[in-house]
């Protein structure tokens, strides 16, 4: 029999924290009485490890209790970390001597899944330096300030790379379970896991839920200017050479700066900038999908369409179709 071990982190932890390892270790177990209920053996014996006799969670109106301590497993072939509190330096260094103990049982052969802003505990140990990763959108700022030697994919649900597993945000750690099920178990034993938890089976992508808010926390004022100014304008066509020239810095040099700032092309945030303001019309209005194309700058319904659904992974109609209730119904 295999061993799974769900670490619970020694504080540095919220109420998502506790999700996921409730909703791990219980998709875990479905999944063994899934094969024993086939005449087989269960294929993982679980265990929540931590190094503290109890991690309390939301001010102590929940309590966890690991059922042994990580210097007792000399030897384990999956690691799953859960979700991790808001404070993610905190969080690291709170648990240094579980950081120590995923890069060893990794060398031993173990693999390692993430689940949402697990990957900070993850990334610390140095195992994800140059590999794809994500994490929370809402994190991804901070990760990418963090670990720049990281490849941070932050649209995408899923990584998989070299026996080391991360995902997305939120209770997407729930696709990520699945995905498990099925690498370890099979894809009849995920699809049956899959319809008891109703979850939604094969979803590759987080982009339709990401909000792109800008990365504003850079200390570079010019740069700041610019992207309040791409945002304070959004039915114009600004080029690059326009924005350089109005804040007088060369144009290979505010090209530099400026993705040195936000991650982005100034092209590039300009174009999410816009698609955010027309994904807030579409939820909220009545307003055509040309309208709300014209507002956002731009004039062409297929680039329009082609860049909306490069970034949320959907079509105009589709988005709007999802989020508006009260013009989907009409």
């Amino acid at each position: 029999m295999k061993h799974l071990t769900l670490l619970v982190p020694d504080g540095q932890s919220n109420l998502s924290t506790l999700a996921c390892l409730a909703g791990a270790y219980e998709i875990f177990t479905w999944a063994n009485e899934y094969r024993t209920d086939a005449g087989k053996q269960p294929l993982f014996k679980i265990a929540l490890a931590g190094v503290s006799k109890k991690a309390d969670f939301h001010g102590g109106l929940f309590t966890v209790v690991p059922q042994t301590d990580i210097s007792t497993i000399a030897k384990t072939n999956l690691i799953l970390i859960p979700s991790l509190a808001n404070d993610y330096q905190a969080a690291m260094k709170g648990n240094l001597r579980l950081v120590d103990w995923i890069t060893k049982q990794y060398k031993n052969g173990a693999e390692i899944a993430s689940m949402c802003t697990g990957a900070f505990m993850l990334a610390s140990s140095g195992l994800l330096n140059g590999k794809n990763c994500s994490t929370h959108w809402r994190a991804a700022d901070s990760f990418k300030h963090l670990f720049p030697q990281v490849k941070l994919q932050a649209e995408k649900l899923i990584t998989d790379e070299y026996g080391i597993y991360t995902n997305g945000g939120g209770y997407s750690f729930l696709n990520l379970i699945i995905y498990l099920v099925e690498k370890y178990y099979g894809r009849q034993a995920a699809i049956y896991c899959a319809k008891v938890f109703q979850i939604e089976i094969d979803r590759q992508s987080q982009s339709p839920f990401i909000m792109f808010s800008g990365q504003k926390h850079h200390g570079d004022e010019v740069i700041q200017q610019a992207q309040v100014y791409i945002e304070k304008n959004l039915d114009e066509k600004i080029s690059v050479e326009d924005l350089s020239s109005r804040f007088a810095v060369g144009r290979r040099n505010f090209d530099r700066r400026f993705i040195k700032a936000t991650g982005n092309t100034p092209f590039e945030y300009a174009q999410r900038v816009k698609i955010e303001a027309a994904k807030k019309e579409l939820e909220t209005s009545r307003k055509t999908i040309n309208e709300v194309m014209y507002e956002v700058g731009y004039s062409d319904m297929k680039a329009f369409r082609e860049v909306f659904k490069k970034i949320t992974g959907l079509s105009p109609l589709e988005y709007r179709s999802k989020y508006n209730k009260e013009v989907a119904v009409l």
